[in-house]
């Protein structure tokens, strides 16, 4: 798909990946910008309803074609799309973009429902087309590292997990408060990533059981209009593990943000936390009894590596992939935390 034979010897030449990006607000010039310095891809075309935003990705990629809707953008023959639009077109654009049979890099949640996320999956798999979603903590050196230890049972069975999420402040779009456009609050918005990784770092064992509470202004949720700023969940899995989560929007943390996962084994713990209320710096330990060793300190540039290991695998010719599996599973543990609050 990603391949062009040129020249009297049939030369092989790796042109580079056409791209279209729908939605090119903070996010999606971020990740815009992380795929075109990769020099994997090029931004063909752009879409967004603000003018604002486009003269903006037009300074990163001005050869890039203006295009009104994502019908013009499929139009130019494009091989993959970044979608950062707001969360209830993620699923209807990801299916329309996959069944054009282009490839999908789409901000994290996939979808409102697990329903809606399998959807999509099944859309990828229909149209044998790559499908990537922005968990992009996943991508951070400490949790790399913190994977590969569990994985090399260098913490022994682990069986305890906490992970946290509290973000000072609330996002500043009005559509995150209306659940019919988010899918929900806090939970679906930060608790995707606690979720994600709990379950990416223990190999996506089955949730057996979950627990939650969920509050708005310091309340418990009045009606299933509300979106939650508050939230805590209990999850069992089956190979005996509890996690814990707690996320918020607007806590009193005493700085930006209080970013934490932690693993407990039996042979030693990991902790991964940010550093002075920081929303990009982490620091990565190995635990044993009252003994820390460091694993990893900061800087690192993490933002965008999820896009372009995305446009990096696309541009290899990767087809469906059935990792995105985890999807709905990550999608189906959010459901049951929104069912079972107040239980």
């Amino acid at each position: 798909m990603n391949e062009l034979i040129v020249g009297q010897e049939a030369a092989l030449v790796v042109r580079p990946l056409r791209l279209g990006f729908l939605g090119v607000g903070w996010i999606g010039r971020h990740r815009m910008k992380a795929i075109l310095d990769s020099g994997v891809a090029e931004a063909v075309a752009i879409a967004d309803p603000s003018a604002e935003m486009m003269r903006e990705a037009r300074k990163l990629a001005p050869d890039a074609r203006i295009a009104v809707d994502l019908d013009d953008l499929l139009d130019q023959k494009l091989d993959g799309v970044v979608i950062a639009t707001p969360s209830a077109t993620h699923a209807r654009q990801s299916i329309r973009i996959l069944e054009a049979g282009v490839a999908v890099f789409c901000q994290k949640p996939l979808g409102r429902t697990a329903s809606e996320v399998k959807a999509v999956v099944d859309a990828s798999k229909a149209a044998d087309r790559f499908l990537g979603v922005d968990l992009s903590y996943r991508y951070t050196q400490g949790l790399q590292q913190i994977r590969e230890i569990i994985r090399s049972n260098a913490l022994g069975k682990v069986f305890a997990a906490n992970l946290t999420f509290h973000n000072a402040y609330g996002p500043d779009k009005t559509w995150f408060y209306d659940k019919t456009l988010s899918g929900g609050g806090c939970v679906i918005d930060l608790g995707v990533h606690l979720i994600d990784l709990a379950l990416w770092c223990l190999d996506f064992p089955s949730v057996v059981s979950v627990t939650s509470e969920l509050r708005s202004g310091g309340e418990k949720l009045r009606d299933d209009r509300q979106v939650e700023d508050f939230a805590s969940a209990t999850m069992s899995l089956a190979g005996g593990e509890i996690i814990r989560l707690t996320c918020s929007w607007r806590l009193h943390a005493g700085c930006d943000a209080a970013i934490r996962a932690e693993f407990f084994g039996t042979e030693g713990g990991a902790s991964f936390r940010n550093v002075d209320g920081s929303f990009y710096d982490f620091t990565a330990e190995k635990l044993s009894r009252t003994s820390r060793q460091t694993l990893t300190l900061p800087s690192d540039d993490w933002g965008g590596r999820a896009a372009v290991d995305w446009a990096t695998r696309l541009a290899g010719g990767q087809r469906h992939d059935i990792a995105c599996e985890e999807f709905i599973a990550v999608a189906e543990a959010i459901d049951r935390i929104y069912r079972t609050s107040g239980e």
